[in-house]
C-alpha cells in the first residue's frame, strides 16, 4: 500500500498533550516516530552528529543559566531592550550554534515540572531560550539560509546515549507550544511557504525541503500537477469542500423521509462518505495508536457511532415485513423511525464537526483556541463536580432505602439533582423524601452546586479568557502551523483525503499494488488523483498563474516573491517615489525621532558623566601647567567658575524632563563641590 496520505492525517498527530506536561519525554518521542513511515524513520538523519548539537543545546543551557541565576519578573526578559537578554547574549548564543534552542525550552520546562520549588525560575528560562531563538531568527536577512538552513534542517540530541527523531524548529516551535518563536517574522514566512507548497518535500528524500520550481511559471498546462495536491492549502480546501458536501448530503437525507424503509441514492452516498471517514479514523489508531486520539477523535467517533446505528436499523427494518393496516405501525415501520430519530440526533453534531475544517479562517481559528482553553479550565470544576454528584446521591439511595427498605425513586432522585446542575431545582419531591433530611440534603447540594461550583466555572471562564485574550493573535498563529505541520509531517506520494480513500484502498492499493511494477503503479495513482481532483486542480492552477505573474514582478522590483504592494508604496512602484534625504526629511526626523533604546535618565546620566571627564581633564591640564590660568588669577578661582559653568550646565540638560531634574540636579552639586573642594587643594 503506499504510503499513509498526508491529508488523511489531518487531525492525526493530537499535540493536545504538552510535552512540557509529560514526566518522560520517551513518550513523545515514540508516538512521533509511529507518526512517520517506517522508510522515513530509517532514512533521516541529523544534519549535525548528535554528539555535536547535544553539546550545543548544553552550551547554551549553561549560557541561560548564568545570565538567570535567580528568580526574576518574566517582564525583565520578554521586553524590548532587555538588560538580561543582550546583543552581547545573543551573539554568544549564535557563537555557540544557537540553532538547537528548542531542547534547552524542553529541558526547562521539563525542570520546572520535576522541580516545583525553582518553577518560576526556570520557566523564566524558558521564556529567555524562547526570546533569543526569536532574536536570532528575525535578525537573520537571508531567507533562503533561514528557511532551509535554520528552522527546516532536522537535528536529534542524545538521551541515554541514544540519538532521537531528527527534527527542526518548526516541528519543535510547534511541540512545545513556542508562541514567541512561532510568532516570529521569519518563522510565519516559512509556514507561509509551507501552506502555499512553495516548499515541499524532496521525492528522494522526504525529510529534507526544496523549493517548488515552477511557482514562478507562467504557463497554466505546469500547474495541472496532481502533486499540488500535497500542498496543505489544497488539502485543506478539498477537506472543507468535502465536509461542506457531507453536510449537504445529510440535510437532504434527513428532510427527505422515506416512509417504506427504503434507501435512496442520497442516502447510499452518505453512508459511503461515513465508512470512508471511519476507515480514516481506524488507519490512525492502528498506526499511530492511541496516544494520538484527542476532543475531535472523540467528537468524529461518536457522530459516526449514531449513523452506524442508524444504518443498523435501516438494515433490520429492510428484515421485517411492512404492515398490512396503514393506520397501525408495523416492526417495518417502528425500526425506520427509529433509525431516522438517531439520524436526526446527529444534526448538531455535523454543523460542530464543520469548525474542525475552518479553523484555517483566523475568525473561527481564534474562537477554537479560546473554547479549547475554557474546556481545559473546566475540567476542574466537573472533577469537584461528579465528586460531590456521588457523595449526595448515595446519600439519597441511603434514605430511599431507610424509608421503604426498597429501592424505588432512583429516577427521581437522578433527575431532580439533573435539574439542580441544570439550575432549575425541584424542591417540593424533597419535602416528603426522609423527612426532614431529604429537603435539607437537597438544599444543600442545590447550595454547593448552584452557588459554589458555577461560580468557580464562571471565574475558571474569565480567567482562560483573560489569559487567552492577551496572546489571541500569537495563539492563532500556533494553531495555524499545527495544521499545516499536521499536513507535511507525514509524507506522502498518493494524496487521497477522505472518503477517496476507499477508492486507493479497494480499487488500487489491495488489487494492484502487490502485483504491479511501481513505476507503473504511481504512474496509474497519478491518472486516478488527477481525474477525482480535476476540479480543484484546474482552480489552483487559475490561481497559481496568477501569482506566477505576481512572483515576477517582485523580482523586477527586487522584493521577496511573496511581497504585496501596499498602498503607500504604489508610488514608489510607478516611478514616482519620494527621496527623504533630498528633500531633507530625512534630517528632519533624524533630528526629532526620539531613543527608545534607552531610558532618559540613562541618556542624562551619560551626559553627566561626559561632562565630568571634561572637567578633570581640564583640572588635570591646569595642574600640569603651574597653577596658573592667566595674569592676576588663581588656580582656585579659575577652577570653581569652571566648576560652577560646568554645574550650571547640567543643570540645564536636565531641565528637559522632569522626572530626572532632581537627580542631575543634585548629581551637578555635588560635582560643583567637590571640584570647589579640590581647587582649595
Amino acid at each position: 500500500m503506499s504510503r499513509r496520505s498526508t491529508g488523511g492525517w489531518s487531525r492525526l498527530l493530537g499535540w493536545d498533550r504538552h510535552p512540557a506536561h509529560q514526566h518522560h519525554d520517551q513518550w513523545w518521542e515514540e508516538t512521533r516516530r509511529r507518526l512517520l513511515p517506517a522508510y522515513v524513520e530509517d532514512t533521516i538523519e541529523s544534519a549535525i552528529p548528535p554528539e555535536e548539537v547535544t553539546k550545543i543545546a548544553v552550551r547554551l543551557r549553561y549560557l541561560i543559566e548564568e545570565c538567570i541565576p535567580c528568580d526574576m519578573e518574566e517582564d525583565v526578559v520578554t521586553r524590548s531592550h532587555s538588560t538580561v537578554i543582550t546583543r552581547k547574549v545573543v551573539k554568544a548564543a549564535k557563537e555557540a550554534g544557537g540553532e538547537d534552542y528548542m531542547d534547552c525550552v524542553r529541558w526547562f520546562k521539563h525542570q520546572a515540572n520535576v522541580e516545583l520549588w525553582d518553577a518560576t525560575m526556570h520557566l523564566v528560562r524558558a521564556t529567555a531560550c524562547e526570546v533569543i531563538a526569536k532574536s536570532i531568527i528575525e535578525s537573520e536577512e537571508n531567507t533562503e539560509y533561514l528557511m532551509h538552513s535554520i528552522l527546516l534542517k532536522r537535528y536529534s540530541i542524545l538521551i541515554d546515549n541514544e540519538p532521537t527523531l531528527p527534527s527542526n524548529v518548526i516541528e519543535k516551535a510547534v511541540d512545545l507550544h513556542a508562541l514567541r518563536v512561532i510568532g516570529s517574522s521569519g518563522y510565519q514566512k516559512c509556514i507561509s511557504y509551507l501552506w502555499k507548497g512553495w516548499l515541499i518535500q524532496d521525492e528522494n528524500d522526504p525529510a529534507r525541503f526544496v523549493d517548488y520550481k515552477d511557482r514562478d511559471n507562467t504557463s497554466f498546462i505546469s500547474h495541472l500537477d496532481p502533486d499540488r495536491m500535497r500542498a496543505p492549502m489544497y488539502q485543506n480546501a478539498a477537506q472543507v469542500l468535502f465536509s461542506i458536501l457531507y453536510l449537504v448530503l445529510y440535510t437532504i437525507a434527513i428532510n427527505t423521509i422515506n416512509r417504506n424503509g427504503d434507501l435512496d441514492a442520497v442516502e447510499i452516498v452518505l453512508y459511503i462518505f461515513t465508512c470512508g471517514f471511519i476507515f480514516d479514523e481506524v488507519a490512525k489508531v492502528w498506526k499511530a495508536g492511541y496516544y494520538i486520539l484527542g476532543f475531535w477523535d472523540a467528537f468524529n467517533g461518536v457522530l459516526y457511532s449514531l449513523l452506524i446505528v442508524s444504518l443498523v436499523m435501516r438494515f433490520i427494518a429492510f428484515s421485517k415485513a411492512p404492515s398490512d393496516d396503514p393506520n397501525i405501525k408495523g416492526q417495518r415501520e417502528q425500526f425506520n423511525e427509529l433509525s431516522y430519530n438517531f439520524l436526526a440526533v446527529s444534526a448538531p453534531m455535523f454543523w460542530v464537526r464543520l469548525l474542525l475544517y475552518l479553523d484555517s479562517f483566523r475568525f473561527f481559528g481564534a474562537m477554537l483556541v479560546v473554547l479549547k482553553v475554557m474546556m481545559k479550565e473546566s475540567v476542574i470544576f466537573f472533577a469537584l463536580l461528579i465528586v460531590i454528584i456521588i457523595g449526595f446521591l448515595q446519600a439519597f439511595i441511603g434514605l430511599d432505602i431507610a424509608e421503604d427498605l426498597v429501592l424505588s425513586d432512583v429516577t427521581f432522585i437522578v433527575q431532580a439533582m439533573a435539574n439542580a446542575v441544570m439550575q432549575s431545582p425541584d424542591f417540593e419531591g424533597f419535602e416528603q423524601f426522609g423527612h426532614p433530611f431529604g429537603i435539607i440534603l437537597y438544599y444543600c447540594f442545590t447550595f454547593i452546586v448552584m452557588v459554589v461550583l458555577l461560580n468557580i466555572l464562571i471565574a475558571l471562564y474569565n480567567s482562560a479568557y483573560e489569559d487567552i485574550y492577551d496572546n489571541a493573535d500569537d495563539e492563532y498563529l500556533a494553531l495555524f502551523a499545527h495544521k499545516t505541520m499536521q499536513f507535511v509531517r507525514a509524507p506522502d506520494e498518493n494524496v487521497f483525503i477522505p472518503p477517496l480513500n476507499l477508492i486507493e484502498v479497494f480499487f488500487l492499493a489491495l488489487p494492484l499494488e502487490w502485483w504491479m511494477n511501481k513505476r507503473t503503479y504511481e504512474r496509474l495513482n497519478d491518472i486516478v488523483m488527477a481525474i477525482l481532483y480535476s476540479p480543484l486542480l484546474l482552480i489552483a492552477a487559475y490561481f497559481e498563474t496568477r501569482t506566477a505573474y505576481e512572483i515576477l514582478g517582485n523580482r523586477r522590483r527586487g522584493d521577496e516573491d511573496d511581497d504585496t504592494v501596499e498602498e503607500w508604496e504604489q508610488l514608489q512602484v510607478n516611478g514616482n517615489g519620494i527621496d527623504f534625504e533630498q528633500d531633507g526629511w530625512k534630517k528632519t526626523v533624524e533630528q526629532v525621532k526620539p531613543n527608545v533604546e534607552d531610558e532618559l535618565a540613562v541618556v542624562e546620566v551619560r551626559q553627566l558623566r561626559s561632562e565630568v571627564a571634561e572637567l578633570k581633564q581640564l583640572l588635570e591640564a591646569l595642574v600640569k601647567s603651574g597653577g596658573t590660568s592667566g595674569p592676576g588669577t588663581s588656580a582656585k578661582d579659575s577652577l570653581a567658575k569652571g566648576a560652577s559653568e560646568q554645574g550650571a550646565s547640567a543643570q540645564g540638560s536636565s531641565a528637559q524632563d522632569s522626572s530626572t531634574q532632581d537627580a542631575s540636579a543634585q548629581g551637578s552639586s555635588a560635582g560643583e563641590a567637590s571640584y570647589a573642594e579640590m581647587a582649595a587643594k
